[in-house]
C-alpha cells in the first residue's frame, strides 16, 4: 500500500520519502517543481497546489493507505505581503488533503507549526489553545482546524524551526550560521526569541512514528531542547569549535520584518516521548551532532 508525501522536496517531506522508502514502503513523493534529492525508485508528481481539486483527484486517483501532508507556504514574510496566495497554500491545500482522505477511507498525517501561539507564554502543550498572530500563523491554524474537522482519521504534527544538513536542502537559519561560523565570520542571532529548534530528520521520524501508530489529535514533533536563537548558535559554535564571541545578540525589533514572530514558542514533547520514547525527541547536543554529519556527507 501506498504513502502519500506532500511537500517531498521541503525540509520535513524529503526526510519523510527517505524514511518511509528506506523501510519499504512504497511512496508517491508529491513536490512543486524538478525533482530533487530523492531516493531515485519514488514515484514523484509535479503539482501545483494551488489548483482547485488537484490533490484531492490525486488522493482519489493513487488510493494511498495514508497521506504525509507537508507542503505549505512558509516563509512568514511572503504569507504576509499575500495572504490570498498563503490561504490558497496553507489552507485550500490542507482542505484538499483532508476531503480525498475523507473519500478514499484514508489515514491522514498533516504538519504545522508553533507559530499557531502567540508566543506570550511558553513552553506550549498540546492543550494550550493557540492565538494564531500574522497571515502565515493563522492560516496554519485553520490548516489545522480543517485537517481536522474534514478528515475522520488524522493526526496534526507540530514541528518547530526545522533546519537540515542534507545535500540539496532549503537553506535554513541554522545552514546559513554554520557556513558563516566555518568561515569565521559573526553570526546575529535574535536573544529574545525561545524555540525548539527541530532536525528535520528527527521531525520525520516523529511523524512517522505518529502516523504508525493511529492516534489522532494534536502531536508535537519538535527538537526537546528550549533555547534562544543566541543560544543555538552558541552551541553551534562549540560543536564547529570556533570562538562564540562571532555570535552577536540582536533583538527581534530591530530586523523591522514583515511578520510577526512570536517571542516564546517553545513545544512541550512529553507527549510524543510517551508514545515513541524519551530519547526520540532528540536534545540539541544530539541533534546538531546529526547536523554536522549531515553536512559532512
Amino acid at each position: 500500500m501506498t504513502v502519500l508525501v506532500t511537500g517531498a522536496n521541503g525540509l520535513v517531506g524529503s526526510c519523510v520519502v527517505g524514511r518511509l522508502d528506506a523501510a519499504g514502503e512504497k511512496v508517491v513523493a508529491v513536490g512543486r517543481g524538478r525533482r530533487r534529492e530523492l531516493p531515485s525508485r519514488v514515484e514523484y508528481v509535479e503539482l501545483d497546489l494551488s489548483g482547485a481539486s488537484a490533490l484531492r483527484e490525486l488522493i482519489a486517483s493513487t488510493g494511498p493507505r495514508a497521506v504525509v501532508h507537508c507542503a505549505a507556504m512558509t516563509d512568514v514574510d511572503a504569507c504576509e505581503n499575500d495572504p490570498v496566495q498563503a490561504w490558497t497554500v496553507n489552507v485550500g491545500a490542507t482542505e484538499q488533503a483532508a476531503l480525498g482522505c475523507r473519500d478514499a477511507g484514508t489515514r491522514l498525517v498533516a504538519l504545522s507549526t508553533d507559530y499557531v501561539f502567540d508566543g506570550r507564554g511558553g513552553p506550549y502543550s498540546e492543550d494550550d489553545a493557540p492565538q494564531p498572530r500574522g497571515v502565515y500563523a493563522r492560516t496554519k491554524y485553520v490548516a489545522e482546524q480543517a485537517a481536522l474537522l474534514l478528515a475522520p482519521d488524522c493526526a496534526v504534527a507540530r514541528v518547530a524551526v526545522v533546519y537540515s544538513g542534507r545535500r540539496g536542502a532549503k537553506r535554513t537559519f541554522a545552514s546559513v550560521a554554520a557556513e558563516q561560523l566555518a568561515a569565521g565570520r559573526e553570526v546575529r542571532a535574535f536573544h529574545d526569541q525561545v524555540v525548539s529548534p527541530t532536525l528535520a530528520d528527527n521531525a520525520a521520524q516523529m511523524v512517522i512514528g505518529v502516523l504508525r501508530s493511529g492516534e489522532r489529535g494534536i502531536w508535537h514533533c519538535a527538537g526537546a531542547s528550549i533555547v534562544s536563537r543566541v543560544e543555538f548558535c552558541r552551541a553551534l559554535a562549540r560543536k564547529l569549535r570556533v570562538e562564540e564571541r562571532l555570535v552577536i545578540p540582536v533583538a527581534m525589533a530591530s530586523a523591522k520584518l514583515a511578520g510577526p514572530r512570536p517571542a516564546r514558542s517553545a513545544l512541550v514533547v512529553e507527549k510524543i516521548r510517551g508514545l515513541l520514547g524519551r530519547a526520540v525527541p532528540l536534545e540539541l547536543d544530539a541533534a546538531l551532532d546529526r547536523f554536522l554529519a549531515e553536512r559532512a556527507a
